[in-house]
């Protein structure tokens, strides 16, 4: 991956496409990444396990995995008891997801315009899926969570923490792709979070894959 200067908004269509057919064309290799990674990685585990407890279970809402990929935190939800789905924008994501967890919605989506009602949702997770958004459409994505979250219902929301954008022109399986990264600090990410309308209860960074962390409760 080569480093680059964020470049000017980019029209709305222009990096979905580019987002959904670089995964189309990487989703076997991408699938392949992370399979077992919940068994590898149990700070994940352990973060989804408290996201389940903090769901209202009295409350007769889903719980939407808001850009799925091949379902793995998805699958692991429901197997906690969640009435969980999942929304993806690469049709050959969700194929994969489809076949991995037969028992689990998968449906086709963009975060930036969400296809659920207002307050439809008791929970929602974005495990890593907000990284290929530009800066200047997370507020908007943020607005979206707010918007279909009901309230006291809880998010987790996972990405890299880091400043600028890398770029990537070929992925794990050497096939061309053309995708944006955007590395993010953390007091950007609540405040945008803050802005949308949400209280951020806790934060939690990782140094290294080993899985260092550092925790901060606000």
């Amino acid at each position: 991956m080569s480093e680059e200067d964020p470049a000017s908004p980019r029209p709305v269509s222009s990096w979905l496409d580019e987002t959904r057919d670089s995964y189309d064309s990487e989703a076997s290799g991408y699938r392949d990444e992370v399979q077992g990674i919940l068994d590898r990685l149990p700070h994940l585990r352990a973060h989804l396990r408290l996201f389940a407890e903090l769901i209202d279970r009295t409350a007769d809402g889903p719980v939407a995995d808001i850009g799925c990929g091949p379902g793995y935190a998805t699958g692991f939800l429901g197997d906690l008891g969640l009435d969980a789905f999942g929304i993806d924008l690469s049709p050959a994501m969700l194929e994969i997801a489809r076949r991995d967890h037969p028992g689990i919605r998968f449906e086709a989506g963009t975060m930036t315009d969400l296809d659920l009602e207002d307050e439809a949702l008791s929970g929602l997770i974005a495990f890593w899926s907000t990284i290929h958004i530009p800066d200047h459409s997370m507020p908007g994505v943020f607005d979206e969570f707010h918007r279909v979250l009901r309230a006291g219902g809880s998010a987790l929301i996972g990405f890299h923490v880091g400043d600028g954008v890398t770029h990537s022109s070929s992925g794990d399986t050497r096939r061309p792709i053309s995708l944006d990264t955007h590395l993010r600090r953390m007091p950007t990410v609540s405040g945008w979070l803050r802005a949308a309308g949400f209280a951020v209860g806790s934060r939690i960074s990782y140094r290294n894959l080993n899985f260092v962390s550092e925790r901060e409760e606000l």
